[in-house]
């Protein structure tokens, strides 16, 4: 982890490796969001960043490395204090995010899965998945915002 201080005040660079546990989420969530929290780039009380983050490292353990102990979660984190940057990969063979059903179509509702995504496009600003969807970036532009109204109002499967 690097602590720096830049002009507008603390900066966080964090890279770290987990296990493809899912008990390692945890350990490793309540960790880093008081760090970010004292950096300033969440503030106190929002839990969007922290939802988001908990949902790609679900993604990433469960179908990407599909919780085989030999695959690692790697992430890299940023935090600044008007902001932050998060960028998740596995060890998988990827997906193709066109093919993702839309978790809120009528023949979907029951599913058990299939909500992750669609969490994170919810809560966060940008998310992007890249070489074939064993990387996805993250990064909410209006941090503090509370952005649980956009639940109802908007789908982001429907910018597919």
């Amino acid at each position: 982890m690097t602590i720096a201080q830049n002009q507008i005040g603390p900066c966080i660079e964090l890279e770290r490796s987990l296990p493809s546990e899912l008990a390692a989420i945890s350990r490793f969530v309540d960790r880093l969001m008081p760090l970010f929290r004292k950096c300033g780039g969440v503030p106190q009380g929002e839990s969007d960043v922290e939802i988001a983050l908990r949902e790609a490292l679900g993604n990433a353990i469960i179908h990407g490395n599909h919780e085989k102990p030999r695959k690692r979660v790697h992430i890299r984190c940023r935090c600044e204090p008007d902001g932050v940057s998060i960028k998740v990969t596995d060890e998988g063979r990827g997906f193709d995010i066109s093919k993702m059903p839309d978790p809120t179509a009528p023949q979907n509702i029951a599913s058990v899965h299939g909500r992750g995504i669609y969490l994170m496009r919810t809560l966060m600003d940008e998310v992007r998945f890249e070489e074939g969807g064993v990387v996805v970036h993250m990064r909410p532009t209006t941090c503090g915002s509370s952005r649980w109204s956009r639940l109802s109002v908007r789908n982001p499967y429907r910018d597919l």
